[in-house]
């Protein structure tokens, strides 16, 4: 089961991030082999969001749909996703935005990933580039902040 975890400091307000990731309707802009995304849903409970989205991904003759809940934590930050339904045994994944220390600017990044395809051969595949695949979606984030916000994050800051 491939998994990948890695924290980030970047130059963007944890709010500006948080909204960014939230955004699920804008992945097939920026990330790689996201083609479709649909948002089916978005509803209250409490003191979260439960969004309901479907994802379509592609790669060489590989493409495939997946429903996923997303639970929106917006008061802590926090982003929590699980498969629903589609080409997987298991995906689990977490976004955490926190502000830095006092007098530091940007925001720190944590993200965590878990899945498991339910073809054999699908899996092996993911394993050969699974991290590389990993590093290349977290720049992509990355990149469509600071086309959003500025490079060094002068327009999080204003």
């Amino acid at each position: 089961m491939p998994s990948h975890s890695e924290t980030r400091r970047l130059p963007y307000t944890a709010d500006q991030m948080y909204a960014l990731v939230a955004d699920v309707a804008q992945y097939p802009q920026f990330i790689p082999w996201i083609s479709a995304s649909r948002v089916r849903s978005v509803e209250p409970e409490g003191d979260h969001e439960v969004m309901l989205a479907d994802l379509v991904i592609g790669f060489k003759m590989f493409r495939e749909r997946f429903l996923s809940r997303v639970t929106l934590w917006e008061e802590d930050r926090r982003i929590d996703t699980e498969y629903v339904d589609g080409p997987f045994k298991h995906m689990m994944s977490k976004w955490e935005f926190a502000d830095p220390p006092e007098g530091q600017d940007g925001c720190e990044i944590h993200f965590a990933v878990d899945f498991e395809f339910r073809n054999r051969l699908l899996q092996g595949a993911a394993g050969l580039f699974f991290h590389e695949a990993m590093q290349r979606i977290v720049r992509a984030f990355e990149a469509r902040a600071a086309t959003l916000y500025g490079k060094d994050g002068a327009a999080a800051q204003a």
